[in-house]
């Protein structure tokens, strides 16, 4: 029988001084703001980031809710490029006192070469640039095997697990959920 276990951790930074940023000095590596709001342009970033790691959800989203998304004004996206190809993105969601790195990876082309550090260094950058509380995101065990540790390696940490699966309750029911806030 194949294990279809998921775990998710769920991460958190509650103060900037936590951050502990890895930089590059590669000139081909950029990351920009997508500041003209553009649909198809995020629809894009998730399917080519997202599509090797079983990104699901918003395959199903038709325009409209794709517009909706990316033009609320709570939502910010950013653009990794290397040498003018797109590299990789991350989106980060306002809420009332946090901020959510809501979508963040690297295009296939350029993982394993030193960018996904950055990458996260500059997103957790931009989300304390807007004054939360805290910072937070979620990672799965369907993600890649290093995703975690880079998490942690940035400064952020594990507030709580998850896990859903066959053995354990279905949504709407107690989980096996373990919080170590």
């Amino acid at each position: 029988m194949i294990d279809t276990t998921t775990i998710t951790t769920y991460l958190e930074m509650t103060d900037p001084a936590q951050l502990r940023p890895k930089t590059s000095t590669d000139p081909r590596f950029r990351i920009l703001e997508a500041t003209v709001r553009q649909w198809r342009f995020n629809r894009f970033l998730y399917e080519l980031v997202g599509t090797d790691w079983g990104w699901l959800h918003r395959l199903s989203w038709n325009d409209a809710q794709w517009r909706a998304y990316v033009e609320d004004p709570n939502v910010r996206t950013f653009a990794a490029y290397h040498g003018g190809s797109p590299a990789g993105y991350f989106e980060l969601g306002k809420e009332e006192d946090a901020v959510q790195i809501v979508y963040f990876g690297l295009a296939p082309a350029f993982i394993g070469k030193g960018l996904g550090g950055v990458l996260l260094s500059r997103a957790l950058e931009e989300a304390w640039e807007m004054q939360p509380e805290r910072v937070w995101v979620h990672t799965c065990d369907c993600d890649h095997e290093f995703a975690l540790a880079n998490y942690q390696a940035r400064g952020m940490v594990v507030y709580k697990t998850e896990t859903d699966g066959p053995d354990h309750p279905p949504a709407g029911q107690p989980s096996a959920e373990t919080s170590v806030r």
